[in-house]
C-alpha cells in the first residue's frame, strides 16, 4: 500500500493533530538526567512512602494474572477517602489524561463545542479535537482569573462541554466557589456538561473542590490524580467523579484492563497514608510562600500568586526568552518549564514547582546567576 493512500484512510482529526508539549523531559537527556533537578513537573518532591513501596512488593506476584478490569478495590479506597461519594460515582483511568480522552469519546461528537479557557492544559484541546469536535478558547483576564460571565456568553447551541481546570496549569489561579456554582448551574439549566479538573486540588488551602456536588448536579465531571500530590507519576493513575449515570457511560466506553494491578495497589496504599499527605501539604504550603518571597526579589521576574504547588513566572524584563533561559539553567543542573507551548502564553514565560527547601534554593542561585542578580 503507498503512504499517500495510507494518508487518505486515516480521519482528518487525527492526521491534523498535534502532540501536546508537557514538562518532565529528564529522559530527553539521558543517561545524565539523574543529576538534573526537575522544576518542570508539578509532582510531590518527597520520596515515596514506605507503605505505597511495600504494596508494590505484595502485588508483584499479581503480575501474572490480569488486573481488575473495574478497579473495584481502589473505587471502594476512592469512595472511603473522598466520603460521601460511593463507589459507583468512581472511574479510575490510566492517568487523569486517559479520563480526559475517554470523557471526550463518550460525550463530543463531531461539530460539537468545548469551551476552554486559556492558558491551560493542552490536553483537553487535542482530546476534543481527536474526538471531533471544536475548540472553543476563552481568553483569562489579566490576572488569569475566570470571569464566569464572559465564560457563560459563550455557550451556543453547539456547546457541550466546558473545560475548567481548578486550580488552573499552568497559572496556580483558582475558581472560587461562588463562580464554580455560577458556572455549573448555568450549564446544567442549559444542557452543558462542566469538566472541572481538580488534579492539584489537594495542594490548595481554601475549600473550593466540588467532588461532593456530583449528586446534586447531573452534568459535573471531576477528575483527580494520583501523580500529584500522591507522587505517582510513573504508575500513570487518576480518576473521575460523576453521577452514576455519567460513570456509566465512561464504563461503556473505557477500554478494559486500563490501569495495571501494580498500579491499582499502590494507590490503595496511597490513600491510606494520612501522615505523608499531611507532611506535603505542610511542605509545600511553607515552600510556596519561601519561594515566592525570593523570587519577587530577582530583577526582572514578574510572579504571579500561586494557590498550588507550582509558580508562574513572566520573565520579559531579564532579556531571556523562556527557551533561552531553559537551556542557561539546564547547564546548572535545573530543568524549569517553557510555558510557550500554551495557548494564550508567548515566548515569555516559565513555570516552576514548588520543591524541598534545599532544591529551591538551588534554584533561586541558579536563578540569580542566569540572570546576573547577585
Amino acid at each position: 500500500m503507498k503512504p499517500d493512500l495510507i494518508m487518505k484512510l486515516a480521519r482528518d482529526e487525527i492526521k491534523n493533530l498535534k502532540p501536546c508539549v508537557h514538562g518532565g523531559e529528564l529522559w530527553k537527556y539521558y543517561p545524565n538526567h539523574w543529576n538534573i533537578l526537575d522544576f518542570s513537573v508539578n509532582v510531590n518532591p518527597l520520596s515515596l512512602p514506605r507503605k505505597v513501596m511495600e504494596a508494590v512488593e505484595r502485588s508483584l506476584s499479581q503480575i501474572q494474572f490480569y488486573p481488575d478490569p473495574d478497579s473495584s478495590a481502589l473505587r471502594n479506597a476512592i469512595s472511603n477517602y473522598l466520603e460521601g461519594i460511593s463507589p459507583e460515582n468512581v472511574i479510575v483511568g490510566n492517568g487523569s489524561t486517559e479520563l480526559i480522552y475517554l470523557f471526550c469519546d463518550v460525550f463530543i461528537k463531531s461539530g460539537d463545542e468545548a469551551i476552554i479557557p486559556i492558558p491551560t492544559f493542552g490536553e483537553y484541546e487535542n482530546a476534543v479535537i481527536k474526538a471531533g469536535g471544536i475548540p472553543k478558547y476563552v481568553k483569562l483576564d489579566e490576572d488569569f482569573k475566570v470571569n464566569p460571565d464572559t465564560l457563560l456568553k459563550e455557550i451556543g447551541p453547539r456547546t457541550k462541554v466546558i473545560f475548567l481546570c481548578n486550580p488552573n496549569n499552568p497559572t496556580s489561579t483558582i475558581i472560587p466557589k461562588d463562580d464554580l456554582f455560577k458556572i455549573i448551574e448555568d450549564s446544567d439549566r442549559r444542557n452543558v456538561l462542566v469538566l472541572m479538573d481538580e488534579d492539584f486540588i489537594e495542594f490548595v488551602d481554601e475549600d473550593i473542590s466540588m467532588v461532593g456536588e456530583v449528586k446534586n448536579y447531573k452534568n459535573l465531571f471531576i477528575l483527580r490524580s494520583f501523580t500529584k500530590i500522591f507522587g505517582l507519576t510513573g504508575l500513570r493513575v487518576g480518576y473521575g467523579v460523576a453521577c452514576e449515570e455519567i460513570i456509566n457511560l465512561l464504563f461503556k466506553g473505557k477500554i478494559p484492563w486500563n490501569v495495571n494491578c501494580i498500579a491499582q495497589a499502590a494507590a490503595i496504599a496511597a490513600l491510606q497514608d494520612v501522615e505523608y499527605l499531611e507532611e506535603t501539604r505542610k511542605l509545600i504550603r511553607e515552600e510556596r510562600e519561601f519561594l515566592l518571597d525570593e523570587l519577587k526579589r530577582i530583577h526582572g521576574l514578574r510572579v504571579f500568586p500561586a494557590h498550588a504547588n507550582f509558580i508562574l513566572i513572566d520573565i520579559r524584563q531579564t532579556g531571556f526568552t523562556a527557551a533561552q533561559l531553559k537551556e542557561a539553567m539546564l547547564k546548572h543542573g535545573i530543568l524549569i518549564r517553557d510555558c510557550s507551548s500554551f495557548k494564550g502564553l508567548d515566548e515569555y514565560y516559565i513555570r516552576v514547582a514548588v520543591r524541598t527547601r534545599h532544591e529551591n534554593e538551588r534554584l533561586l542561585a541558579a536563578l540569580r546567576s542566569v540572570i546576573g542578580d547577585s
